[in-house]
């Protein structure tokens, strides 16, 4: 009898993985990345150990280098392997063993499976910050260049959502782009560029002490070497790295190395707050993507923008017409979605009992990767959106004329004053007649005639001209109001993106394709 084979299609899938994450980040946090980082620092213990003159030789070395890469193969007789031992870790140590059989005695030799898990997370989370510090820089890179088309395009702003004074569009884009860099900058986790290294079960590297028969600086070496060695087989394709300088064998720089690389202090895993820490990092950053993104579907329903849209996209089921900043809102889900795994980072750190407890397990296995699939997911999408943005420079001109009455009020009181008018008279006038055009553009749908209304009053005879005036002079051009506007936008672009541009070899930063809803 014929089995038809189980289609994705009848299971569940993340949409993280199955709609929004790039391929990089899915293919780091995918299950053959990490079985074959396991490998990795299986060889390097490996090669350390005979290095330093434990009882692995350079055949059994060999045997694991030449079958090394993880296999389907491989990963399926481990699944078999792990129904029967109900271990994930020794489930791969048989299995790897089964295909070297000479080296099967020594596979994992000292070891306790943090020494194997939390160094290949450590290793793929400083992976997943480099994908993610490299989509934060090509997001900045298109808020960029988005404020430089627009930094002289005035735009009415806001505070409480109420009509403020004007601001120019670039200069929207410039806060956007800075408040983003600002976690980059500042809220780095730095302890997560280190490694667990060889610790054993509780922490005090007992097992490893044996092995070397007692000998500290042995172990030392042993450490260092293995860390050295680690960091050789993964330099590749912006790979985990460590700095490479010293004699791994001299007892003088091993403490530094060590100290440099490694924490300090860890129980069987590293400290659970680190997690806390990197989940936080990218909240902070999905906090600016969603203000982002919130800020553009409000300036959408006012017509001065849109997201790209896709010859044949639908906006609406129902109403044809309709035009949905979904892409906006999809960044918006998704950040919220990583804001609120914080809480959940911070109570598996406070909840690890003495040197550790496994219900941290089952927890981070679902919040580390999704934290960075959605977060990578929020980059790509708001730097679609950016790179395709529609102004709608006309509208956006229109929405702040209908206002800049209003806010050119105490320029024109000043102005009249200064040609002789009293100040106490001509600010009950403008607050009589500002009422009067406001209460017709609410009440009746009208224009705001307020400037008509000060040129039909004698009082202000004598400003007439700067009314009517468009040039740089009068008093209703809209850059008479914007204040350091465009210099602040132009020295966020020179002293933010352009030294930021110059650690990149492509000044033009890719920007993903369409994304599905």
């Amino acid at each position: 009898m014929t089995t038809t084979p189980p289609s994705l299609h009848d299971t569940y899938v993340s949409p993280l993985a199955g709609r929004y994450a790039s391929d990089e980040m899915k293919r780091l946090w995918a299950a053959r990345t990490k079985y074959q980082t396991w490998r990795k620092i299986w060889l390097a213990l490996a090669e350390a150990q005979h290095a330093v003159g434990l009882p692995v030789s350079k055949e059994q070395v060999e045997e694991l280098r030449a079958n090394f890469n993880v296999t389907d193969a491989d990963i399926e007789r481990a699944a078999e392997l792990e129904a029967e031992l109900r271990h994930d870790v020794m489930s791969h140590v048989h299995a790897w063993g089964e295909r070297c059989p000479k080296a099967k005695p020594i596979i994992h030799l000292g070891m306790t499976s943090q020494d194997v898990n939390d160094n290949a997370e450590l290793v793929l989370i400083q992976l997943a910050q480099s994908c993610i510090e490299r989509s934060v820089d090509r997001l900045a890179f298109a808020l960029g260049r988005a404020a430089d088309r627009w930094k002289s395009l005035p735009a009415l702003a806001f505070t409480h959502y109420q009509p403020a004074q004007p601001t120019t569009f670039g200069r929207r884009c410039a806060q956007w782009g800075f408040d983003l860099l600002h976690p980059i900058e500042y809220t780095l986790p730095k302890p997560a560029h280190k490694l667990r290294g060889l610790r054993g079960a509780t922490g005090t590297q007992a097992s490893y002490l044996k092995l070397v028969d007692g000998d500290r600086e042995r172990l030392r070496s042993l450490e260092r070497l293995f860390l050295a060695k680690l960091s050789d087989q993964t330099q590749h394709a912006d790979s985990f790295t460590i700095d490479g300088w010293g004699d791994p064998n001299d007892p003088e720089t091993t403490s530094d190395f060590l100290h440099h690389h490694t924490f300090l202090l860890t129980g069987q895993t590293y400290p659970r707050i680190v997690d806390a820490h990197i989940v936080s990092h990218l909240a902070s950053i999905c906090a600016v993507l969603h203000k982002a993104a919130t800020d553009i579907r409000l300036l959408c329903n006012r017509k001065e923008l849109d997201e790209p849209l896709a010859d044949k996209q639908i906006g609406s089921s129902a109403m044809p017409y309709k035009r949905n900043p979904m892409r906006c809102e999809r960044v918006c889900g998704l950040a919220r979605f990583v804001i609120n795994l914080v809480g959940n980072a911070y109570d598996t750190a406070a909840t690890q009992w003495l040197e550790r407890t496994l219900d941290d397990s089952s927890n981070r296995r679902l919040t580390l990767p999704e934290a960075f699939l959605a977060t990578d997911a929020c980059l790509n999408i708001m730097t679609n959106v950016i790179a395709g943005l529609e102004v709608h420079e006309a509208q956006v001109r229109k929405n702040l004329m209908a206002e800049l009455p209003f806010l050119a009020t105490e320029n024109i009181l000043m102005e009249a004053v200064k040609r002789g008018g009293d100040r106490q008279d001509l600010h009950e006038k403008i607050r009589v007649h500002a009422r009067e055009a406001a209460w017709r553009v609410k009440k009746e749908g009208a224009e705001n005639d307020l400037i008509a209304r000060l040129k039909a009053d004698p009082a202000f005879a004598s400003v007439h001209e700067l009314l009517d005036d468009e040039s740089d002079e009068g008093l209703m051009n809209p850059m008479n109001y914007v204040g350091l506007a465009v210099e602040q936008t132009e020295r966020f672009l020179k002293d933010v993106i352009e030294p930021l541009r110059e650690t990149h070899n492509d000044d033009d930063a890719s920007t993903p394709d369409d994304l599905r809803v």
